[in-house]
């Protein structure tokens, strides 16, 4: 008899089908499985989700510009990404709370090895939040009114958001084996959030995971001047460094775990200081031209008698503004019923996308401005705006009028509305269909007396033909410079205002 004597196989290499990492690929499915059941993470996917469908369509309303929606995909994940910090925190200190760590000494996979199964079941959240995040971009791209392009690095930043966070949270277990260091983790983060994302200086402000923009300011893509791209690669190095560094404390010590951690430190470090170099030259003169000088980067286009001067990305809302000045001008009399004008698209990006400044008003004869948002308030803006120059010739002329010219004005830019009195609300500063009031518009305002609205008010609520007719037949009259409200109304057949009709300096 032969006998054969076989070399014991060690615990860690034992040969179980599929080897180690057949056994970490098993780990990382089960623990995946119970990231995605855990409460916080299942509550925070729930919000998200929930608020995303919530606001769908509100804040563009209906008209989305894509370079605005990118960006807006970006703050929700923070919050799945701290439920996950949390969630993979415990997981991970799970056999240290329940006193079997040393159970595992008889398993195949090694303590590193447990440490990527559970790196990788984060890689499945963030993987699940790229496929929302999608989700509410592909919705808005999908509207009808939807203009501009997204960014793939603006797009990026919520996955990449909760990647860096759960593997934060698993190196935060490797170095402080606590159930509460990932508690206080939190809280230092959002302290930290809040404190850094006021302050104005960009090289600081990229430094954190989203950096949001307070303003609606809604700039051509090609003059957004974000470092997306950069900052996409400078959250990946972060992740990978987080990831790597993890593995590296659980004992991980094969030479591409620490060329690794060498690559990851390279692309945080290369992505960080190039998103932190600020505006370009070229930028800087590409919003210069824009905002003084558009027309040399415009496309024109004419229908119905009117031009349209648009950036490139908004010719698809030709066909709204021409809808907006056509009904306008058929409530008008005289020569303004067939007149033609220029609506320009005008924008103010020199101070960058952060800042809200206002537009001066036009002095070329029948040029009316337009902004770059559209829907909702800024219909009834656009509206009175058009019907100001109508009346009055120029936008400067027309912001300026301190007289019952101003009843002429908004009944051209409400009475074809639907639903005049909301329209009404929603174009006066203090949303209110009584008293005096300022009236908003894409440049400077309006200003309406007490009188004036009275005498409106009571236009608004007469059928729409017998206006129309008697706004026609008395043109003249109710265009004439220094026109009293109580005599527009008389010419209109509506009572004489009792309120005051002077108005502010």
């Amino acid at each position: 008899m032969t006998a054969v004597m076989e070399k014991p196989v060690a615990s860690h290499e034992r040969a179980e089908r599929g080897g180690p990492w057949g056994a970490v690929v098993a780990l990382a499915v089960f623990e995946t499985r119970r990231l995605l059941t855990r409460l916080p993470v299942m509550i925070a996917f729930v919000v998200y989700g929930g608020w995303t469908v919530w606001r769908s369509g509100r804040d563009w309303d209906g008209y989305p510009a894509l370079q605005e929606v990118d960006r807006a995909t970006q703050s929700a994940p923070m919050l799945v990404g701290l439920a996950v910090l949390l969630c993979v925190n415990l997981a991970a200190l799970r056999s240290r709370r329940h006193g079997t760590e040393h159970h595992f000494a008889v398993l195949v996979l090694q303590p590193w090895r447990r440490t990527v199964a559970h790196a990788l079941s984060v890689v499945a959240a963030a993987l699940i939040t790229a496929v929302c995040v999608a989700a509410q971009f592909g919705w808005e791209a999908l509207r009808p009114g939807a203009v501009g392009h997204g960014s793939l690095g603006e797009l990026l930043a919520g996955p990449l958001t909760v990647l860096l966070f759960g593997l934060v949270g698993l190196l935060m277990a490797g170095l402080v084996p606590s159930a509460l260091a990932a508690p206080l983790l939190v809280v230092f983060f959002l302290f930290v959030f809040l404190f850094l994302s006021g302050m104005s200086d960009d090289g600081i402000r990229w430094l954190l995971p989203v950096v949001a923009e307070t303003t609606s300011n809604v700039l051509p893509s090609d003059l957004i001047g974000r470092p997306a791209a950069w900052h996409a690669l400078y959250l990946t190095g972060l992740a990978l460094c987080a990831g790597l560094a993890a593995v590296l404390v659980a004992g991980g010590r094969k030479p591409v775990v620490v060329a690794g951690v060498a690559g990851a430190l390279a692309m945080t470090l290369v992505g960080g200081v190039a998103q932190a170099r600020g505006e370009s030259p070229e930028l800087v003169r590409a919003r210069e031209r824009a905002s003084a000088t558009p027309e040399q980067v415009q496309t024109c286009i004419r229908r119905d008698a009117s031009t349209y001067c648009v950036f490139p990305e908004w010719g698809p809302r030709v066909g709204d503004w021409a809808g907006v000045v056509d009904r306008v001008r058929s409530l008008a009399g005289g020569g303004a019923r067939d007149q033609k004008i220029v609506v320009r698209q005008r924008i103010e990006a020199r101070y960058g996308i952060s800042t809200d400044s206002a537009l001066m008003p036009l002095e070329r004869p029948h040029e009316v401005t337009v902004g770059t948002e559209w829907g909702g308030n800024r219909v009834p803006e656009f509206s009175a705006a058009v019907a100001g120059v109508l009346v009055a010739g120029d936008e400067k002329a027309s912001t300026s009028m301190c007289d019952g010219r101003i009843v002429t004005v908004m009944w051209l830019a409400l009475g074809w509305e639907s639903d005049p009195m909301a329209a009404l609300r929603r174009v006066r500063l203090d949303d209110s269909d009584t008293g005096s009031a300022l009236v908003l518009q894409p440049t400077a305002g309006l200003y309406m007396t007490d009188a004036q609205t009275e005498v409106l008010r009571a236009l608004l609520e007469r059928p729409r033909g017998e206006i129309t007719a008697r706004v026609k037949d008395h043109w003249a009259e109710l265009t004439e410079p220094k026109v009293t409200a109580a005599r527009a109304a008389r010419l209109l057949g509506v009572a004489a205002p009792e309120g005051d009709d002077k108005c502010l300096d």
